[in-house]
């Protein structure tokens, strides 16, 4: 995959808040923060640089490059933190001012035709046949109109981060999910199941909120 482009994009975009979160979330030096910064770039470029690009109808990029991210940070930071601590900094480093803008927008093309049409596009796609880093999943809308799930069986960021050494830490990542759901305003999501938990597949509900 090519660095420039949206993996430099988004390193441009969220890096900032990665490095800031070290201090306030892993009380981590901000001397040392800047060091991890800067040995997570390269480390991010390399991530990227193995990763095959992904077919232009895969939505999942986004999900993808953000792993990367997060690995390259970890993976140079002298000690690991436990998935409790990391479960906030990745959502505190994530969530800043422009990402829940994009949430709120999202939000409120949730559940209309479009929306719904480019979910089932998404699970006819199966992008994860060609694509280790990618996603298959199977969209079900729920009989009682009150929203739709979404079920993945085969997810990129468990591939990626059992080949970087990290696939402990998934559920730190999986907690996202929540958050931005959150952000959205429209829906409750709910989750039973996830991959890296051992599950049978990942199960991503999204309910519309009442009232």
């Amino acid at each position: 995959m090519k660095y420039f482009g949206m993996p430099m994009g988004m390193w441009v975009l969220f890096h900032g808040s990665f490095r800031r979160h070290l201090t306030s979330d892993l009380a981590v030096d901000p001397k040392d923060a800047k060091k991890i910064t800067k040995e997570a770039k390269k480390k991010y470029r390399e991530i990227i640089g193995k990763l095959p690009e992904f077919e232009r109808e895969d939505r999942f990029l986004m999900n993808i490059v953000n792993c990367a991210m997060l690995g390259a940070f970890l993976l140079s930071m002298p000690k690991r933190p436990e998935v409790g601590p990391l479960t906030d900094y990745y959502a505190n480093s994530m969530m800043t001012a422009p990402m829940r803008r994009f949430c709120q927008a999202s939000g409120k093309k949730k559940f209309t035709e479009k929306d719904i049409e480019s979910m089932k596009k998404t699970a006819a796609l199966k992008a994860a046949d060609r694509n280790p880093y990618s996603w298959n999943m199977d969209f079900y809308e729920y009989p009682d109109g009150s929203g739709y799930e979404a079920r993945f069986t085969t997810c990129g960021i468990c591939t990626l981060m059992r080949e970087l050494g990290l696939y402990d830490l998934v559920p730190a990542m999986c907690r996202l999910d929540y958050t931005m759901a959150e952000a959205g305003g429209v829906t409750d999501f709910v989750r039973e199941y996830t991959l890296a938990s051992g599950g049978p597949y990942c199960d991503c509900g999204y309910h519309k909120k009442q009232g």
